[in-house]
This record gives C-alpha cells, structure tokens and sequence, in this order.
C-alpha cells in the first residue's frame, strides 16, 4: 500500500525496523528539547503529514522501550489518524514515572501502525440475541 506523505521534518520517513513489524517507528521534531515533568502530558510535532485511503486509518500506539525503561506512552492510545485529516501529525506524551524525561529531536516517540476499518450502520431492533456470557462485565468469565 503507498500512502502519500509531506515531511516537513528534519528527519526520515518513518520506516518498519523488521521484515515483520506491524509499527513504525515515529520521531520527534523539535526546535529544541523538551523536559517532560512526572506526570505532565505534552503534545510533540513529528512534521509529518499524511492522506491515508478511504477504509484505513493510521494507529499512533507507544513503544514498548519508553514505557518499560521510562514509563513514556501515548495517553491516547492508540491515538486514530482519520483519512481525511491533512494537518501535521503530533503525539500526546505522559510521563508516568517519578523523574523528568528529556524528549530530544529525533527521537523515536511512538510507533504508527496502518490499520483497515470499517463504519458501522446502526440497526435499531427490541431485543438482541442470547449469549452464554449474556450481561456479565468486567471480570465475569473468571479464571479457569
């Protein structure tokens, strides 16, 4: 699949690390670094700017490195990019760990993931059909 993409950032695009990654990595592109304070969010500009096909949608998820290592992730996750968003692409960043944490340029802030979609058509009905699991929340199918 080509997906046409502007970078207006100092960096390259962003790329698969492995013949099997799902996700690509994404950088930051900042004029100067940023100090993420524990539990403060920002949002951090990658100058990228994409027309995604109609049926798919663009997935910004955390990498697993930030938040295992610094406790770094995307508070939105996975945040949706719509096909027909034009603006520049920004991740929102929340520090959950107990020390600050400096984003510089170019680094690898989050992972993008293509994924398809579908829109749903509502179909308003009385009653719906019966499960075993039924009305059971959270929790309800235990352990076994």
């Amino acid at each position: 699949m080509e997906i046409k993409v502007i970078n207006k950032s100092k960096h390259e695009l962003p790329t698969y690390a492995t013949e099997l990654s799902a996700g690509m990595d994404i950088r930051a592109n900042l004029s100067e670094p940023v100090t993420l304070k524990p539990m403060e969010r920002c949002l951090i500009p990658t100058g990228l700017y994409l027309a995604i096909p109609k049926g798919y949608e663009a997935q910004v998820r955390p990498r697993s490195g930030l938040a295992i290592k610094k406790g770094i992730t995307v508070l939105n996750s996975p945040g949706t990019i719509d096909a027909d968003y034009r603006g520049e692409v920004c991740v929102i960043l929340v520090n959950l760990s107990n020390e600050p944490f400096i984003i510089e340029d170019g680094e690898r802030i989050a992972q993008m993931v293509i994924a398809r979609h579908e829109q749903a058509a509502w179909q308003v009905v009385e009653s719906l059909d019966e499960t075993e699991r039924g009305e059971g929340g959270f929790g309800h199918t235990g352990k076994k």
